[in-house]
């Protein structure tokens, strides 16, 4: 069963016991400039070409205490400075299109607004985070990496509070994973799960193990393509003779790793050619 609350926004009425928090996804109608939703309003994508225009909001109201959980899913090293997080008592359907391009200084200069910037350190591609207003009133984000921090102070608690991203800077892309608020006898937890996402590699060369291979069988597939004449093992393995060649040209994968090489990566790790078959 559908229903319109009174912020414009749908919900779904749904019967999940009292451990239930509720759906939670990232707003529809307030979004900015350059952020597109996907993934049934979870992952959140700002484009590169940008460092602003990055502002989405909770679809409903957050709990105190109820923390939000992020994946930052891609970052960039051409920008300076990291996600924004905070909350507003301002409904997301009340504010005016186009959004303000940042949420420091436009938002948090006027009423109803607090945020403040995450350290870069907690926001690399691969990051989870969580961040929740505490029932002092204080602004809190923790990273398993580097424990928990507090980062703003004087939150009005006399209002209905949404959660506010900013996805600013280094951070182009969000995944939001849920939320949960912990209690002495029971953990409740947003609904319905979210359809997840795979980690993303955060590493820029690309590495496989073959099975039967130890780690130090590890060959970085960012090679030189000037080397491809002195190629004749496999160069992942390292271990086989190179005896496929790729539509490219490339002979440089043996038997046992073209499949998983295809399968994972879809091209030559000499060139990066597309490929689809030996």
């Amino acid at each position: 069963m559908v229903r319109d609350n009174d912020n414009g926004n749908f919900e779904r009425r749904h019967r999940c016991g009292l451990c239930c928090l509720g759906p939670l996804t990232f707003h529809s109608q307030a979004v900015g400039d350059q952020v597109c939703l996907s993934h049934g309003h979870r992952l959140a994508e700002r484009k590169e070409s940008t460092f602003k225009n990055g502002l989405v909001f909770s679809s409903r109201p957050v709990k105190i205490q109820e923390r939000i959980r992020l994946r930052v899913q891609k970052d960039l090293c051409n920008w300076h400075g990291a996600l924004r997080l905070g909350f507003t008592n301002i409904p997301p359907s009340d504010k005016s299109l186009p959004l303000p391009t940042m949420a420091i200084p436009n938002l948090t200069d006027t009423h109803g607004h607090w945020a403040a910037p995450v350290l870069e350190s907690y926001c690399r591609a691969g990051s989870e985070l969580e961040f929740w207003v505490s029932n002092g009133g204080n602004i809190y984000v923790a990273n398993e990496s580097f424990g928990e921090r507090k980062i703003f102070t004087g939150v009005d608690l006399r209002h209905p509070l949404w959660a506010m991203v900013d996805i600013y800077g280094q951070t182009c892309s969000v995944l939001l994973l849920g939320s949960e608020k912990r209690g002495l006898l029971q953990t409740r937890r947003s609904c319905p799960a979210p359809d997840d996402l795979p980690a993303p590699n955060v590493d820029n060369h690309y590495s496989l193990i073959p099975d039967g291979y130890s780690d130090d069988s590890m060959y970085c597939l960012d090679m030189d393509p000037a080397d491809e004449d002195s190629v004749t093992n496999c160069v992942v393995c390292m271990g086989r003779e190179a005896r496929i060649t790729l539509p490219c040209g490339h002979r440089c994968l043996c038997n046992n790793c073209i499949s998983r090489v295809i399968l994972e990566f879809g091209s030559c790790p000499l060139c990066r050619h597309e490929i689809t078959a030996p």
